[in-house]
């Protein structure tokens, strides 16, 4: 047989696209307010209602756009993966025309309207453009979860006479009204669309006429978030460049300190026709490799000039402390907003993940004092909707797809990124050469700049203070050498540190057990526990026993094996996650997860008698509140971390009298062994009593499957 046939895509696709293509709720939103962009609105709002209860929630997306005709709705609207609006945006850049707002569409691919299923079973549509009448659509998309085909349920488009006025009493524009939501929405994913929403528009550049309104009936969730405003003027150091072709045609740093730093004087740096290359291994005539430089140029694809701004700051406690009033808001904000972003005619491209697009983390992994990483910085790659045609999203919408023209531009931000680094350098090292170094963190350094200072100060004679002050640059350069030879070679003797850290651990439980408990069940079960750790730790931490783990049962097992020492400290343990019926699960090995949760708890019970607190407790839950993660959350009732959390899983690191400094920094490890992290929530991320707002709080966040 010889027959020519057509697909007929079954309903149900509809339902799997929106479930695939849009990762999650908070980019469905996003495009959708993309979507008011594209249609030449001044103002969009977001109206979120009874987002605990699903049956009842109602999301309305609301702007005073050109609003759709009824053809439009018909022939453009109704015809998922439609190329009008790339069409649009391919005329509008041949014949160098722009919207009446001076605008080019964003969108392209035809699918963000999506991001309704995503959010909601039912939509209703009402839009109407100038001089037209108004359209109205409902859908239920539940009526798509069978096996008729798509052409066989017929959706309804009614188009009628309505004095129904739109956002800001416009008489044309868009209402998207979804009910029936998918998800319960929680505090945390809430306060994490609003800081998306928020960063959409470049913090350098804002569309002054484009004006997102977020609006939610319980004004408490996102109570409290800190502002790009609020920070910007903290930070020391300051960069704005343009990359044109294969240079940076033009570089500006600064380092601003600020007035209490009397002993530091601002500095700038301005450079034009920058070579930008790479590294590479070249294969010579000799037939032998070498390596050799290799230009890095944007001219070889079409993606314009990148304009780049960036703002770092410094997060030293001691230095914070020197002006900055809000130090938790500060740091609060910038890991929840800090990166360096893309931004396309001023709005940005959403990146996957914790946008290391860049791999910031990874670099400072082998040179932190002279890295940034995301938290330390701000930052916006701006490029151009007309000139950056090779530049294209992902289906998606996580970020670019990492073809070759990716692979160049990433190249260059990176090369001019390491730019910044090497100025921002120069003046850190004089930074902590003054204000940074403290007896706790670097004793040694900071006993070298006393001296340096007393130097400077009492005497007189220029040659032998020139001596002296060469003398002490040696013994610190000569110091930081030596340690940094040190730790690259400690990684047995930390090894075997962490061996006789977790064996403490047990030993400790096992006097309280053999003290109390009259039989012997327990003693045995904690000394084959001891027995499995001292048999190898390291081969226990390449296990490879990973399975699939209910968390409420790793918990309750922790708690019994530090249950004896609980008791005697008098310590109360809430477990609100067990008033959850939901089956909380994530892939693990549950002796190293147990250990963790060991090691915190002993960490709560020494600071809570330390800081002898009455009325001692010790909190669990498992939440979804952390977006993109399933998290154990452990809090205490004592007085918080008398160390910055950044630093408190470093090894070694500790404000703990006699304590060896390793507890969190193996917890730290481990969660990322699983594939997650180690997280320091702020306690209104959180759903937490009023009386652990004080104190510690910790969370083993696994990622979501």
């Amino acid at each position: 047989m010889n027959e020519s046939i057509s697909f007929r895509p079954r309903a149900r696709l509809m339902a799997q696209l929106g479930e695939q293509l849009i990762k999650d709720e908070n980019i469905a939103v996003l495009e959708l307010i993309k979507n008011s962009y594209d249609a030449d609105a001044k103002e969009v709002k977001v109206t979120m209602k009874n987002l605990e209860s699903p049956d009842q929630g109602v999301i309305i997306i609301e702007d005073n756009g050109d609003g759709m005709s009824f053809d439009i709705v018909k022939n453009c609207w109704m015809e998922p993966g439609t190329d009008n609006k790339e069409k649009k945006l391919e005329k509008m850049i041949k014949n160098n025309i722009r919207s009446k707002l001076n605008r080019l569409p964003m969108g392209e691919k035809g699918i963000g309207r999506f991001g309704v299923h995503k959010l909601g079973s039912k939509i209703t549509l009402i839009t109407r453009a100038e001089n037209q009448k108004e359209v109205y659509i409902e859908i239920d998309w539940t009526i798509f979860n069978s096996s008729k085909y798509l052409s066989e349920i017929p959706i309804r488009i009614i188009e009628r006479d309505s004095n129904e006025k739109f956002l800001g009493e416009s008489l044309k524009g868009t209402k998207i009204i979804i009910e029936k939501l998918k998800v319960k929405w929680s505090r945390g994913k809430v306060r994490s669309l609003y800081r998306s929403i928020n960063s959409l528009n470049s913090p350098f550049k804002s569309i002054d006429s484009f004006n997102i309104i977020f609006d939610i009936d319980n004004k408490d969730w996102i109570k409290g978030l800190v502002k790009y405003e609020d920070i910007k003027d903290y930070a020391l150091f300051k960069c704005t460049m343009t990359l044109s072709g294969d240079k940076i045609k033009d570089y500006r740093y600064e380092f601003i300190p600020w007035k209490s730093m009397n002993k530091l004087e601002y500095r700038n740096n301005f450079e034009t026709g920058i070579d930008m290359f790479e590294t590479v291994r070249k294969m010579g005539n000799n037939g032998k490799t070498r390596r050799g430089n290799e230009s890095i140029d944007l001219c070889k694809f079409k993606i314009g000039d990148v304009k780049i701004e960036l703002l770092s700051f410094d997060l030293d406690t001691k230095i914070l402390n020197m002006s900055v009033k809000d130090i938790q808001g500060l740091k609060t904000y910038l890991t929840a907003n800090g990166g360096i972003f893309v931004y396309r005619d001023n709005i940005k491209i959403y990146e996957a993940g914790e946008n290391d697009w860049l791999g910031l983390g990874a670099h400072r992994v082998n040179a932190p004092g002279d890295k940034i990483s995301n938290n330390l910085v701000l930052g916006s790659v701006n490029i151009d909707r007309k000139d950056s045609g090779d530049l294209k999203e992902k289906t998606n919408r996580e970020g670019f797809i990492e073809d070759a023209a990716y692979g160049i531009f990433r190249k260059a931000v990176l090369f001019a990124v390491g730019k910044f680094e090497r100025d921002r350098a120069l003046d850190k090292q004089l930074l902590r050469k003054y204000y940074g170094a403290t007896s706790k963190s670097e004793p040694v350094i900071a006993a070298v700049s006393e001296v340096r200072e007393k130097v400077e100060n009492k005497i007189s004679d220029k040659k032998l203070k020139k001596e002296i002050l060469g003398c002490l640059n040696n013994i610190e350069k000569d110091y930081k050498h030596i340690t940094d030879i040190y730790q690259k070679s400690s990684s047995a003797g930390l090894s075997m540190n962490v061996v006789l850290h977790e064996i403490d651990k047990i030993i400790s439980e096992l006097e309280y057990a053999i003290i109390a408990e009259n039989t012997s069940e327990h003693i045995k079960m904690l000394v084959k526990r001891l027995e499995i750790l001292t048999d190898g730790y390291s081969s226990v931490m390449k296990s490879k026993s990973i399975k699939i783990l209910n968390l409420k049962k790793i918990i309750k097992q922790s708690l019994f094996m530090v249950d004896f020492r609980l008791q005697a400290h008098e310590i109360k343990v809430m477990e609100e996650y067990m008033n959850n019926d939901q089956i909380f699960k994530a892939k693990g090995n549950d002796n190293l997860i147990a250990s963790i949760i060991v090691n915190i708890i002993d960490n709560s019970i020494w600071w809570l008698n330390f800081a002898k607190v009455k009325n001692k407790k010790i909190y669990f839950d498992i939440t979804k509140d952390i977006p993109g993660y399933i998290s154990i959350i452990i809090a205490d009732n004592g007085k918080g971390f008398t160390i910055p959390t950044e630093m408190a899983t470093k090894p070694f690191i500790t404000d703990k009298p006699g304590g060896m400094g390793l507890g969190l920094h193996l917890a730290s490890e481990l969660m990322k062994q699983h594939g997650g992290n180690l997280l320091f929530p702020q306690f209104d991320d959180l759903q937490l009593p009023c009386e652990f707002g004080q104190g510690a709080i910790v969370a083993l966040a696994f990622k979501e499957e």
